[in-house]
């Protein structure tokens, strides 16, 4: 069972959330905080697998708790939380070390796919907004992202293929499905993306991509192809 730990300043959404996600076997909340400061606390005592994280709280927001947590070491996954309105605090929180990033009208098929992504050691990344962030998150810089990477990265035509379809928040198997691969070389696909671009994660390998106006005109929707 994977844990979960739910920060937001809203006792009803926090509320929300645990009622939500006692309908699954596979994850369930273990820990709630109303603020950054309380979170730092509950996250250390509880250990929690995944982080539930809103951006704006009082007192400690929700960036300035991401930078608490990395600057004492803390790689908990973090998913952020968001509404359209937060695109300027999304990019921040990737920044900061978010692992994702939701809407808060997602799901409960999706909470649960995104949680699970993350505690698996991956990344989610929203599809409705990375089109709004791939279209401002050029003009910010990201040491995490630039400094010591070439500026030229040789992808091939199907790692191209497989990296736009990353984009639209694809996951493994369905990028396996969509370009008719096996699940294990898609897989390698992936890897060799995230090696080529020198990144760690989904996240960060479609930021880089844009940096490096790897998508066309024709991507900037990152729809990827049609199901």
């Amino acid at each position: 069972m994977i844990e979960i730990c739910v920060v937001d300043d809203q006792t009803l959404v926090r509320q929300g959330i645990r009622s939500l996600l006692s309908y699954s076997d596979e994850v369930t909340v273990t820990a709630e905080a109303s603020d950054g400061d309380q979170a730092l606390q509950v996250i250390q005592q509880h250990r929690p697998d995944v982080v539930l994280l809103d951006l704006r709280m009082p007192r400690r927001d929700g960036i300035e708790t991401l930078d608490a947590l990395r600057a004492r070491g803390d790689t908990t996954p973090v998913l952020v939380l968001t509404t359209f309105d937060d695109d300027d605090l999304v990019q921040r929180a990737l920044q900061a070390g978010a692992d994702g990033y939701l809407l808060k009208d997602v799901t409960f098929e999706h909470l649960v796919a995104a949680i699970l992504a993350l505690a698996n050691g991956g990344t989610h990344v929203e599809p409705a907004v990375t089109e709004r962030l791939l279209h401002a998150v050029a003009s910010w810089p990201s040491p995490d992202l630039h400094d010591g990477l070439p500026r030229a990265v040789d992808l091939t035509a199907r790692e191209l293929e497989v990296l736009r379809l990353m984009a639209a928040g694809y996951a493994n198997r369905e990028i396996a499905d969509t370009l008719y691969l096996a699940p294990g070389t898609a897989k390698n696909h992936v890897s060799s993306v995230l090696l080529k671009l020198g990144v760690r994660d989904r996240t960060r390998a479609v930021l880089r991509a844009l940096d490096l106006g790897l998508f066309g005109p024709r991507d900037q929707g990152v729809d990827g192809p049609s199901r």
